[in-house]
Order: structure tokens, then C-alpha cells, then sequence
């Protein structure tokens, strides 16, 4: 009779709580049974790991043989489980068995103690280790642990959580390099840390949107201060041309915000060359609640976990479903989306900025300086107001874009997104010095402090705040939005133009919606 205890990490959410992989082995008739609410994928590991056992070389035991996945209540999920199993099958069988050595920390020779050891893979069945999900997300679930420990995952995963900083990683490519480390025999060397994230170039640039200073001025508000915005207009005026640009002008990712990014794709299998640089989504239209903002059985990511630090871009914004526009406004709110099912509540991050554009009706042509639209005027209304007043409120920038008099070409091209990035980084220093993040994501409780009034700012708030009834969220989104103003000015106070510039931004001032 023999026990053997392997730590590993499951994924729940974009969290990696641990798990004890225990292994008993016993006499009694041949049996291979798998407790702890493990789903179908785990539990097939019990002959992804024989096979992979009797292919390195090794023996499957002939006795009763229980691997219990602790805690019990935690749903365990996919095939990381199966390199904890099997090397806690060759513990239990006494097939692997540890020298002294390993019995405590030994970073000089590079051997990990079992006791300090997460260990995560997926065998296939000639003992190869295969890439698993979620590395990144496990390597800084382990990275916060305490005691520190160390981590083995296959040598991909290994190369990718080495970004971690403060976290030693091993990578192997089968499991005969597992059980020989651990021996002693052969030890593996810690993964080198991997070279900081770097930012794809091939981004659209700024230059190439000619004319449009209202709306190239409210993208550069948006991308200072992190502020939603939604663009309205007739077709093939420059809406998703200038969204697309919007990613190009943003300041480049902290590294911890790298890390955050490269575990939301790790988790979704997105490539690998797109981690060091905000996510730019743009679903479309047709997308469902579930697509939008996760769902499933096993709860996965929606587009707003996808575009964590990043824009989100929801084209022909009012033909999307009801429920899924209407489902924006909580995590526009907490920057965080929780999928509740009967057994379990999982939050996953949602700190996007929203980017949405319009027609001003069903046809498209209202306004337009030809008089194309034929719509009645109730169907303009109509249209128009599938934007809901809850949705709109939690818009900051709201932008109506018309047709330039002046040929296309005979414009001439604006400023590269290099240019205004610089005006952006420079409005957005202050911001992180006084309060350690965007004027969009300032808490409530700061606004006297951050967003002071000049006295002639104040006076208009206050008749403003009367003649519209205004509600207590427009009045702060106004502020943070002045507040952005003020920093690209470099004031230290709103003053009247930094206030009239945010009102003339409010749907209620502009001539659009409503």
C-alpha cells in the first residue's frame, strides 16, 4: 500500500487554484478509478497516461489504484492533469524513486523539491508532453504563492510562463525528462526569462485619415483618458477607419499589464505575436450574449475578457441584439464580467475600452448633404433609439461625423499616429501620478480631489446641471472627460474650456441621438 501527493493548479476562470493529485495504490483487482469532480477530458487521462507509462519504458501497476483530486468541490477540466497523475502512479508503484537530494530545495544543481513542485502537462500517448492551456495564468497563480515554488510544464508552456518575473521554470519534452530530473540523473535547467513582450508594428496609422478634426480630436480624448466613444455618420465617412487607428495612438502596455493580456490569450489559444500589444476585437454584429461576454457550461471568455486592456469595436452598434448591447453596461461599470451557473460563479477581467459606431438611420443617408435618406421620421426614432438611455449614459465621447465639401483627395493627410501617441503618453503621466490610473477608471470617491472646478467651470456645471437634469453619472463622466481635457492642456484645474469641450461631446449636446 503506498501514497503519493503531486501539487498541480486547475483553471477556474482566469484564476489557477491549487490541486492535490493524490495516488493510492493497493492490493486488490486491477482498477484505475478517478474521484474529485473531474470532468470527461480528465477522466480519459487514465489511458492517456497508461499508454504513455508502458511507451517511456515504465510499468502500469496490477492493484487498485485511486487518484483523488483535491479539493473535491473545485470542477477539475482538460488533460493538465495527466503528468501529476503519472508521475504519482510511478511514486506509488516505486518505480520513481527520490534520492535525498530531492527531499529539499536545491537551486544549485537545478533539482526542485517535490514538496515546492507544481507540476501541469498533457501526455500524449508515447509519453510526449503536449501544450496545455492557461501556462500563464497558473505561472502567476504560483508566482503569488507562498511558500514560492517552482513550476514544470512542457517546454512550450514552460518558455511562455518564464515571463513571469520571480518564478523559476522547468520545460520538458516527454516524461522520461520529468522522472529523470527528479531523480537526480539528469536535471533539467531552469528556463532562461524570456524577452519582454513587444509590440506588433503593423498597426494602421493616423496619417491616412484625411480631414475629420472634430473626430480625430475626440479619438485623441478617448486614447488620453481611456474614455468610450461612439461615432455616428453616413456610410464611408471614416468611422472604422478611424477605430482602427485608435489602437496605434494608445500607450503601450506596463509589463504587468503584458502578463494579464498574454494569460486572457494564452487561455483563448490565440497566437502568440499578438501578446505584447492591446487586443483590438471587433465581432460581429450577429454575435450572441455568450460570444459577448462568456458563457457555456464550463464558462469561458467573451470579446470583453478578449479585449482586456484593449478596444473593444462593435460596428453597426444598433443592429446588434438587444440583450447583448444592454449586456455592456455592468461591465462598463465594475470592468469585470461573473458567469453564474447553478454550481459555480466564475469572474473574468473586462477592462476594455468601448469603440462603437453607427448610422444615423435605417438606410444610412439621414443628414447627408445630398438628402439621400428617404426614412420617415419615425423610423429615424425609431432606429436611433435602440441605443438605450443607460447604454448611452455609460458612453463618454459621442461624436457626429459629416461629409467633408472638399474632394477626398484634395485633403491633406493628418497627423501619424507616432505624433499623437506622444501627446497621449505626455496627458496620460499625470494621470498615473495623481491617481495610478486613466481618468475613465478614476474612483468616485477621488473626483473632488482630481477633477477640481475653476469658478467659472463650476457656474456652468451647475446651470447645466439644471436646464438638463442632468443624472449623477453624466455629471461624472462630464468631469473625468474635462478632466482629460485639462491634462492635454496641461492645467492643473478644469477650467471653462476643458468643461465646454466634454458637454459638447455628451449625446444630449450633439446633434445626433435623440
Amino acid at each position: 500500500m503506498a501514497l503519493a501527493v503531486i501539487m498541480s493548479r486547475s483553471l477556474f476562470g482566469m484564476d489557477a487554484p491549487p490541486v492535490r493529485v493524490e495516488t493510492h495504490l493497493s492490493s486488490g483487482l486491477p482498477s484505475f478509478t478517478m474521484v474529485g469532480l473531474a470532468d470527461a477530458e480528465v477522466r480519459e487521462s487514465r489511458e492517456r497516461v497508461r499508454s504513455a507509462l508502458l511507451s517511456s519504458g515504465y510499468e502500469f501497476p496490477a492493484g487498485r489504484l485511486t487518484v483523488n483530486l483535491s479539493p473535491a468541490d473545485l470542477p477539475k477540466e482538460s488533460g493538465r492533469f495527466d503528468l501529476p497523475i503519472a508521475l504519482g502512479v510511478l511514486l506509488a508503484s516505486g518505480q520513481l524513486e527520490l534520492p535525498e537530494l530531492t527531499q529539499r530545495a536545491s537551486s544549485e544543481q537545478g533539482v526542485a523539491a517535490l514538496a515546492s513542485l507544481v507540476v501541469a502537462g498533457e501526455l500524449s500517448l508515447t509519453g510526449m508532453l503536449s501544450p496545455i492551456k492557461g501556462a500563464i495564468a497558473i505561472a502567476l497563480a504560483v508566482a503569488r504563492s507562498q511558500p514560492p515554488a517552482c513550476l514544470m510544464l512542457p517546454y512550450v508552456n514552460a518558455q511562455q510562463a518564464s515571463r513571469v518575473p520571480g518564478l523559476k521554470v522547468f520545460g520538458a519534452q516527454n516524461l522520461s525528462e520529468v522522472v529523470e530530473h527528479l531523480t537526480g540523473r539528469k536535471p533539467l535547467q531552469y528556463i532562461a526569462p524570456q524577452q519582454a513582450l513587444v509590440a506588433c508594428a503593423d498597426v494602421p496609422c493616423l496619417s491616412e485619415v484625411r480631414g475629420q478634426l472634430v473626430a480625430r480630436r475626440a479619438l485623441e480624448v478617448a486614447a488620453a483618458g481611456g474614455h468610450s466613444l461612439l461615432f455616428c455618420g453616413t456610410p464611408g465617412v471614416g468611422k472604422t477607419m478611424l477605430a482602427k487607428r485608435l489602437p496605434g495612438i494608445l500607450p503601450a502596455l506596463t509589463p504587468a499589464e503584458c502578463l494579464e493580456v498574454a494569460s486572457v490569450a494564452a487561455f483563448a489559444g490565440l497566437s502568440e505575436h499578438s501578446w505584447g500589444q492591446r487586443p483590438y476585437r471587433a465581432p460581429h454584429h450577429s454575435a450572441s450574449m455568450a460570444a459577448m461576454l462568456g458563457g457555456g457550461a464550463t464558462p469561458r471568455a467573451g470579446e470583453v475578457t478578449l479585449a482586456h486592456r484593449g478596444v473593444l469595436f462593435l460596428d453597426e452598434f444598433p443592429e446588434f441584439e438587444r440583450r447583448v448591447r444592454e449586456g455592456l453596461r455592468e461591465p462598463l461599470e465594475s470592468l469585470s464580467v461573473t458567469i453564474a451557473r447553478a454550481k459555480l460563479k466564475v469572474e473574468f477581467p473586462a477592462d476594455f475600452q468601448l469603440l462603437a459606431a453607427m448610422n444615423p438611420c435605417p438606410c444610412g443617408w439621414y443628414g447627408h448633404v445630398k438628402g439621400r435618406c428617404k426614412c420617415r421620421t419615425e423610423q429615424i426614432e425609431s432606429y436611433q433609439q435602440r441605443v438605450s438611455g443607460p447604454v448611452l449614459e455609460r458612453i463618454d465621447l459621442f461624436v457626429t461625423l459629416t461629409m467633408s465639401d472638399a474632394h477626398w483627395l484634395e485633403l491633406a493627410p493628418g497627423e501619424s499616429s507616432a505624433v499623437v501617441r506622444k501627446r497621449v503618453e505626455a496627458a496620460r503621466q499625470p494621470q498615473l501620478q495623481r491617481q495610478h490610473t486613466s481618468n475613465a477608471r478614476l474612483p468616485d470617491k477621488d473626483l473632488d480631489r482630481c477633477c477640481a472646478l475653476s469658478p467659472a467651470a463650476a457656474k456652468l456645471l451647475e446651470s447645466t446641471m439644471k436646464r438638463h437634469h442632468l443624472s449623477a453619472r453624466a455629471i461624472q463622466r462630464l468631469r473625468r472627460v474635462a478632466r482629460t481635457c485639462a491634462d492635454m492642456a496641461g492645467a492643473q484645474q478644469i477650467d471653462l474650456p476643458h468643461l465646454a469641450e466634454a458637454f459638447q461631446y455628451r449625446p444630449l449636446f450633439s446633434a445626433g441621438l435623440r
